[in-house]
């Protein structure tokens, strides 16, 4: 494994950590607030688990999620674009709300109750990672690393795991943080993941070879039993 891509990874991963932090305990005037701790955890142990399972199963996902973006699509890269947008504004909202007051609180129960389930989101985007050795952050048939079609752990349920747990994620995040103005964000990121997830999906009817079989075989985009 080549270690100046671990480097790279590790740098910019804490990078987005610190962004994060920042976004959370400076627009909250304080760093004495459990929530933004706890949703600083959750993204800290998801984003090192899925290190830790890149580099045991598939290392060379690590070149091809740091490798320039050849091959993304046009629609893809504006859905990146409103979809980091609209991370920083719902940590943004979310810390002044703590400021201000503006959602009055939530029950401490439902913070933890939704941290528990904003962890098991992750987990499913960490196992979905460790299925599929073509995980990329873009959207591209990847020809040059034989790119085929993935059936297995999660991928024998939903066609599209990985945006299932980002989207279980985006529900709930803001509810830890208490928040009815991330909430509201976290719902718009939650209708461009499902764009997102539709789109992608015709990209691989239409260029992966042996995905439309699958899709006969496994019927459902995200939802078990709905969609």
């Amino acid at each position: 494994m080549d270690t100046k891509l671990i480097v790279r990874y590790a740098v910019r991963e804490t990078m987005g950590l610190a962004v994060m932090g920042a976004a959370l305990f400076v627009s909250a005037g304080r760093i004495d607030w459990w929530p933004g701790w706890a949703a600083l955890a959750v993204m800290a142990v998801w984003t090192a688990a899925t290190a830790v399972v890149i580099l045991r199963t598939n290392p060379s996902l690590l070149a091809e999620r740091l490798g320039p973006r050849k091959g993304a699509k046009p629609w893809d890269t504006a859905i990146l674009g409103l979809l980091g947008l609209a991370q920083l504004a719902r940590y943004i909202s979310a810390g002044l709300d703590q400021r201000y007051g503006w959602s009055g609180g939530f029950p401490t129960a439902l913070q933890i109750a939704a941290l528990v389930v904003c962890a098991l989101g992750y987990a499913l985007v960490v196992w979905a990672t460790a299925s599929n050795a073509f995980f990329s952050q873009v959207v591209r048939i990847q020809a040059e690393r034989g790119h085929t079609v993935v059936s297995g752990g999660p991928y024998r349920y939903v066609r599209h795991p990985g945006y299932l747990g980002a989207i279980v994620y985006e529900l709930t995040i803001s509810l830890l943080l208490a928040s009815w103005w991330a909430c509201a964000v976290s719902g718009l990121s939650a209708v461009l993941l499902m764009v997102r997830t539709v789109l992608e999906d015709r990209t691989l009817l239409a260029e992966l070879p042996g995905y439309a079989a699958y899709a006969r075989q496994v019927r459902f985009r995200l939802f078990p039993g709905v969609w």
